[in-house]
């Protein structure tokens, strides 16, 4: 049976309804808890495809006792992208792809009014505009905007040869492509209500720091809310792009004219 390896860093931050979907697929979902000592996978049997999700450390953490995986994990998608091997990456995963593929990931910042460049901490419910609809399939049946929820302080250079799909006003890559069945998104949409108001009590220092002291009440208020009305698009983003990673032909699609 083909598999779904979800490499998950911190308890909150699972698979969410990515693993419905993958299940509905016909597909067994494996989930590596990294942070518990569950191993990084060798590699990525042929057939199977590789989920990396989120997490409060960062690709600049590499290299610290206390998370050994990250190195691992990145020489991992390394081997993915050379195969061509269908991977998606999911916030700090999508940095680990992007670090992969050889971009630059550091802090995200943005000049105040003096012109000095401060820490930028994209937090909450928030839209995205997609790019490249009429070429992309892994967008068809979207509109121009997609309600997401952010919850980032770094970011990545585009990287070489992918195509970029998405962007916000606080941070220009959000989502992109490289090749036929590699993703990365920025941001989250698999979260329910549930789970984004646990974020907002557990991370509740970090949203803070986007949204000011009543931030993390203002994204418990929303919750219910926002979060039926984001899995509305969200379930057809991922699944777009779950048909996009498991296609048999390995032809990519048209480059886009948002490549950067």
């Amino acid at each position: 049976m083909k598999r779904a390896i979800v490499l998950q860093h911190l308890h909150r931050e699972g698979p969410g309804y990515i693993a419905e979907l993958c299940t509905r697929r016909g597909l067994a979902v494996e989930t590596r808890h990294l942070d518990r000592g569950e191993p990084v996978p060798e590699s990525l049997a042929v057939g199977d495809l590789l989920v990396v999700m989120g997490g409060s450390m960062g690709v600049g953490d590499v290299g610290k006792p206390q998370y050994p995986y990250l190195e691992r994990e990145i020489a991992l998608l390394r081997e993915v992208l050379a195969a061509d091997q269908p991977v998606l990456g999911v916030c700090l995963g999508s940095q680990l792809l992007a670090a992969a593929a050889g971009s630059r990931v550091y802090p995200n910042q943005r000049a105040d009014a003096m012109g000095i460049f401060r820490p930028a901490h994209e937090v909450g419910f928030g839209d995205v505009r997609l790019l490249g609809r009429e070429r992309e399939p892994a967008l068809a049946g979207l509109g121009d905007r997609l309600l997401v929820l952010h919850w980032h302080g770094d970011t990545f250079d585009l990287p070489t040869d992918a195509v970029r799909l998405a962007e916000s006003d606080l941070c220009a890559n959000q989502a992109f492509r490289i090749g036929s069945r590699a993703y990365g998104l920025q941001f989250h949409v698999e979260t329910d209500a549930d789970l984004v108001r646990a974020w907002a009590e557990e991370d509740a220092e970090f949203a803070a720091s986007a949204l000011g002291p009543r931030g993390p009440a203002a994204i418990i208020a929303d919750s219910s809310r926002k979060a039926a009305a984001m899995r509305e698009t969200g379930e057809i983003l991922i699944d777009n792009i779950l048909s996009q990673m498991l296609e048999a032909s390995h032809h990519p699609p048209a480059a886009s004219a948002t490549r950067r």
